[in-house]
């Protein structure tokens, strides 16, 4: 399947939806107990998927539209969830996590973004050159 704003869209707002039905009601027994940096629990990749939200995917996008000097990404941190999670509840991080999504596939779609957007470009740390429509895509 080809990548498309709109098929993109359709599946990742259903994202949020789809972690609260699969994680509602159940014990932190299942939801918190094993998480370590090694072993992330549902718990943790709810927070990594917050902090992506903040600083990943929209983040960039709007760094590579910008066509600033400098359009080389920071490294992304993949274990910030572990300090930044710190005191929620599984609850809390859900419902931050809806809002982000909500807020960023707002702001994609307004966009209305041509191939041509699609395909600017962008130094990511460990990738080299990367497009516009390849960090959209590895959102989904």
């Amino acid at each position: 399947m080809n990548f498309s704003i709109e098929s993109a869209v359709e599946i990742l707002r259903q994202t949020p939806y789809t972690l609260s039905r699969m994680l509602d009601g159940l014990s932190e027994a299942w939801t918190h107990e094993g998480g370590s940096r090694e072993n992330w629990s549902p718990y943790d990749v709810v927070g990594h998927l917050i902090h992506g939200e903040e600083t990943d995917w929209i983040a960039r996008a709007e760094m590579i539209l910008a066509q600033g000097e400098n359009r080389t990404f920071e490294p992304y941190d993949r274990l910030a969830q572990f300090e930044r999670s710190k005191g929620k509840s599984l609850d809390e991080l859900l419902t931050e996590f809806a809002h982000l999504r909500s807020a960023n596939l707002e702001k994609l779609v307004r966009w209305q973004l041509t191939d041509e957007q699609l395909d600017l470009t962008a130094t990511h740390p460990a990738l080299g050159e990367v497009t516009l429509r390849q960090i959209l895509s590895t959102w989904v």
